[in-house]
């Protein structure tokens, strides 16, 4: 008799998406049965049919009875989503924080309702650019969507992800799955719960779409006023011919999303019930803004928390803040990156939680988070600056 294996529900769902994309036509469960226990071992018939059924239509097209294929949504030019983790770390924890190493859909899907009461999240903007293949050229620094732009004054800059070379089927792939994420995230939230979603201004109007698609109430922008240098280079490879031509502005300031799980009945009532509902306001009579002037990240942060996207502690802080309006419960950030938006809850008090795919970063972010957490920058403006001390 035929041993049934015990997976983890993220790691059978991945089966059934890569056994649907690689036939590319429809499939009885019977056929979708005997490939996953090739590719993973035997599993319950259970369990394959409930993912099936209960997936259908978002992720599964019930062709006829018995008989489904993936949607397009599964064919990504990085591999089907969600990826299984293969040997998880255990969970990191450091003062009111843990920090998860899985892929944020499966995570996700295992999280009970109403359990989280905001979102701070700065994900790969592309998606492209945090792929394996691409992880492993920046790592090298070697070819790759991943470019090091020219010296500016003497100084090497930091590599940055080349936006412009994203094809229709990518720009595709990012809508897909942010519809797909907001999907998963939506339940988790608790009513009234704010959802601050970082972007680029070349793709988060694909970004915003999904969102709203998935349920999520747009609540307008936060813009992060600083130098990003990126652009305005002249054409590439003729510099001399048109020295006073920019192919495209020099970005001065990034956009982060901002929407809202819907409230139950009247914001106050939200507030009462949920702790949800609005933003926290720097002072009494001051209320919070949608600009943010920010420096661009000190290379003091960047040492400690070595990533290619870390936002500096100076912004976040006044984000992280603002997101509980009663300054109660708990933040999350699926794409936790070096730990920074956690080390930032930390600073304010708040109750964070992370989640990071990529090995690499998830230990890096282990040894950041600590330090961010300790970190004042320097010359910050008073709203910058935490109240209190965090105890480790």
């Amino acid at each position: 008799m035929r041993r049934l294996n015990k997976h983890p529900p993220g790691r059978v769902r991945d089966a059934i998406l890569t056994v649907l994309g690689d036939s590319g036509s429809p499939l009885t469960v019977s056929s979708i049965v005997e490939a996953v226990h090739k590719k993973i071992g035997a599993t319950p018939v259970s369990s394959i049919r409930s993912y099936l059924r209960l997936n259908t239509p978002e992720l599964f097209i019930r062709e006829a009875r018995g008989t489904y294929r993936a949607k397009a949504v599964q064919a990504s030019p990085e591999g089907r989503f969600p990826a299984f983790v293969e040997q998880q770390e255990q969970p990191f924890h450091f003062a009111r924080s843990t920090l998860h190493h899985n892929d944020c859909l499966a995570w996700l899907g295992q999280q009970p309702p109403n359990s989280v009461h905001a979102i701070v999240t700065d994900p790969p903007y592309g998606m492209h650019e945090y792929s394996r293949e691409q992880q492993r050229k920046l790592r090298i620094g070697k070819g790759g969507v991943w470019r090091l732009p020219p010296s500016f004054d003497g100084h090497r800059r930091s590599p940055l992800p080349r936006f412009t070379t994203l094809n229709a089927r990518q720009i595709e792939y990012i809508g897909q799955f942010f519809a797909a994420w907001g999907r998963m995230v939506l339940p988790v939230l608790v009513p009234g719960a704010n959802v601050i979603v970082a972007s680029n201004p070349l793709v988060s109007h694909i970004v915003a779409t999904a969102l709203s698609e998935a349920g999520l109430e747009r609540r307008g922008e936060i813009i992060r006023l600083t130098m990003t240098m990126r652009g305005g280079d002249r054409p590439k490879g003729a510099h001399d011919e048109f020295q006073n031509v920019s192919v495209m502005p020099r970005s001065m300031w990034e956009p982060w999303l901002m929407f809202r799980k819907p409230v139950e009945g009247r914001v106050q009532d939200n507030l009462r019930r949920w702790k949800t509902g609005g933003f926290r306001r720097p002072e009494p009579m001051k209320p919070f803004g949608d600009v943010i002037p920010s420096a661009p990240t000190r290379r003091k942060e960047k040492d400690m928390a070595p990533h290619p996207s870390l936002k500096p502690q100076a912004f976040l802080r006044i984000l992280v803040r603002g997101a509980l309006p009663l300054g109660e419960g708990v933040v999350l950030d699926t794409f936790a990156g070096s730990g920074s938006t956690l080390a930032a809850s930390n600073v304010m008090g708040y109750e964070s939680l992370g989640i990071e795919k990529d090995r690499d970063y998830f230990l890096r972010a282990v040894e950041a988070i600590p330090k961010l957490t300790a970190y004042m920058p320097n010359g910050a403006a008073k709203s910058y600056r935490p109240s209190f001390r965090v105890a480790s």
